[in-house]
């Protein structure tokens, strides 16, 4: 069986490095990565060289030109593919030089065999192989030692391994110029079966250091895509926390100019107790302000101590009713600070505040269809009727419920997140409803 070429293993083994040579052909045309291009043209170029045992008497004048030229390409290109694997030009600086020369080297000799061929016959051609050949050897086996040596990664390691696999079974097929053919006839094997054996062990170690590059750079595009997230995550942050700051000193400054109202008016001890309650809150959202989100259970603890505060500052007050969906855990969803704040100051200083008699602002926070949906509802003049007091445009809205509108749209990535404001009045009843509904994670 080994002393058939056209026997099974020989055509495997032929079979196999065609096929090798499609697929990673096709996957040089989708990366265009030229690692991918010189293998596969070394994997052709030993596909064609083995052909030449089993085509027709009429392919043999071609083999007389091409046997030697093909077998310096297939060199050529496993040099190629060698200084890409390994990338010599980095880690063997000064070594990648003689690559790059003993590839030209081996273009003009698969050239000048041609012209051998041509002008002295074939029996010149494989004198003047047989000269060049331990050359080769030669030149193969330090390279494969400073390899080995000098770059420390697994990928240099099973190159090496692979690269002397050929090389030595190589060789072994070559001694059939020394020691004839009756040798390996009485060992009932082919000489060239070794030369076989060493492309496709090689070949399939070779396939196997491709395929962990292939993972590497699948691996390195997870990591990057992480990256990407956690950094797209901090610029969220980021902007959240810059929306924050620009929300907190408007409220802040209302705070003090009402302070500023009662000292203006003599009412010391409304001063006083408003300060004290100011205080409070400025020390808790202070504690706060470390985190651009809190949980729904500690925003409401705040808008409390901060409804407090304007119910002092309202003329007859204003009653403020919470309702709060029991099925909903207010400890563990996550909402950014002080995002209802704006919406109730809306309320009472646009809408309650200009209103005559019983004044009232309702919170319900409840669960729907796995979202959360907050509606502040007032009895105000209704947002229709303050935009035409203050004379403001359509488009215009309070810094405030700007700010926080984006603050929660960035928390949730804008998924699922609708905030609608709308006048309720009708007759003689009056007021606005703002609905903020986002998902519960």
């Amino acid at each position: 069986m080994l002393l058939d070429f056209h026997s099974e293993i020989f055509s495997w083994i032929r079979g196999g490095l065609f096929v090798l040579f499609i697929y990673h052909f096709l996957i040089f045309f989708q990366n265009k990565s030229k690692l991918y291009l010189y293998y596969s043209l070394y994997l052709l170029a030993l596909t064609i060289y083995f052909l030449q045992h089993v085509v027709p008497l009429d392919f043999k004048g071609f083999y007389n030109y091409a046997n030697f030229s093909i077998q310096f390409l297939a060199y050529a290109a496993y040099i190629a593919f060698a200084r890409d694997l390994l990338e010599t030009r980095t880690h063997l600086l000064k070594w990648d030089k003689y690559f790059e020369i003993g590839i030209k080297i081996l273009i003009i000799l698969a050239g000048l065999f041609v012209i051998i061929q041509y002008t002295l016959g074939f029996d010149f051609q494989v004198k003047a192989f047989n000269a060049i050949a331990p050359f080769l050897t030669i030149f193969s086996f330090i390279s494969l030692y400073v390899v080995l040596t000098r770059i420390k990664d697994i990928f240099s390691l099973y190159f090496v391994v692979g690269s002397l696999i050929y090389v030595i079974l190589a060789n072994v097929s070559y001694l059939e110029i020394i020691i004839g053919t009756d040798f390996f006839v009485n060992l009932k094997v082919q000489p060239m079966f070794f030369l076989y054996l060493g492309a496709i062990l090689q070949s399939i170690i070779f396939s196997i250091i491709i395929g962990f590059i292939i993972k590497r750079i699948q691996d390195k595009s997870k990591n990057a895509e992480v990256r990407l997230a956690v950094k797209l995550k901090e610029m969220e942050e980021l902007k959240m926390t810059a929306l924050q700051s620009q929300m907190n000193p408007h409220f802040l400054f209302n705070s003090l100019n009402s302070i500023n109202n009662f000292v203006l008016k003599s009412e010391v001890e409304k001063a006083s107790d408003y300060i004290t309650k100011f205080s409070k809150l400025i020390r808790v959202i202070l504690n706060s302000s470390s985190s651009p989100t809190s949980t729904l259970q500690e925003e409401l603890s705040i808008l409390a101590l901060y409804i407090k505060l304007e119910q002092m500052r309202v003329s007859g007050g204003f009653d403020y009713v919470v309702k709060i969906d029991k099925s909903l855990d207010l400890e563990t969803i996550k909402v950014p600070t002080l995002f209802l704040q704006p919406f109730i100051e809306n309320a009472i200083w646009h809408g309650i505040m200009k209103k005559e008699g019983e004044k009232i602002i309702n919170l319900n926070i409840k669960e729907d269809n796995g979202y959360v949906l907050c509606i502040i509802l007032d009895n105000g003049i209704g947002i229709n009727k303050a935009k035409e007091l203050n004379h403001m445009s359509q488009k215009r809205k309070f810094l405030g419920a700007i700010a926080t509108e984006n603050r929660i749209r960035i928390l949730y990535q804008n998924k699922g997140v609708e905030i609608n404001t709308k006048d309720i009045s009708s007759g003689t009843t009056t007021g606005t409803q703002v609905s903020i509904r986002f998902p519960l994670l």
